[in-house]
């Protein structure tokens, strides 16, 4: 393993993050709320992205076409059943999810499952350094690199963890913003 590998699987990291981040719901309409929900279609669980178009008429409001009129109830039960907290309106082969402003009983339980995300992507990229010092170190003990080596590899891993780590705490940190934001 080298620094590169390192960097790539820690910012897949980061990556998954951010979407984890974007099924947290703040007080805004956005798509990307429904990326999690899936709904039976015909024997199988199909996203709902796959069951209709799903679209922001406006900051309160998303909408879903639905293609096929036999998914309708499946489609609400799937919502219904998220955590989201949306109660859906079902008009024709339109489903309307009106947001509803959020509590702030409610804001502080969706800032504490962002930092819980946010925590496990930290124990994430600890384990990534975890498993790259290891690799370094049996390189070491097979005479790969020297003392020297192992050491400069070292500082260099703790200096991007810390820039890892420092992104994960800015990523949440914006989204305690945008969830706690009335």
């Amino acid at each position: 393993m080298n620094i590169e590998d390192l960097i790539t699987k820690m910012d897949g990291s980061i990556s998954h993050l951010e979407k984890e981040f974007q099924t947290i719901r703040t007080s805004r309409a956005s798509p990307t709320m429904l990326e999690n929900i899936y709904a039976d279609s015909y024997g199988s669980k199909m996203p709902l992205n796959q069951l209709g178009n799903i679209s922001t008429p406006d900051t309160s409001m998303l909408t879903i076409q639905v293609w096929d009129t036999n998914l309708l109830k499946s489609i609400e039960n799937a919502i219904l059943d998220s955590n989201l907290g949306i109660n859906p309106q079902v008009d024709g082969n339109l489903v309307r999810l009106p947001i509803p402003k959020l509590s702030e009983e409610r804001r502080n339980e969706l800032s504490k499952i962002a930092s819980q995300y946010a925590e496990n992507s930290k124990v994430s990229i600890r384990n990534i350094r975890r498993d790259f010092i290891e690799s370094k170190k049996l390189d070491k003990k097979e005479s790969i690199i020297s003392e020297d080596e192992l050491k400069k590899f070292l500082n260099e891993v703790q200096s991007i963890t810390d820039e890892y780590i420092s992104k994960i705490d800015k990523n949440l940190n914006q989204k305690k913003e945008d969830i706690l934001k009335v």
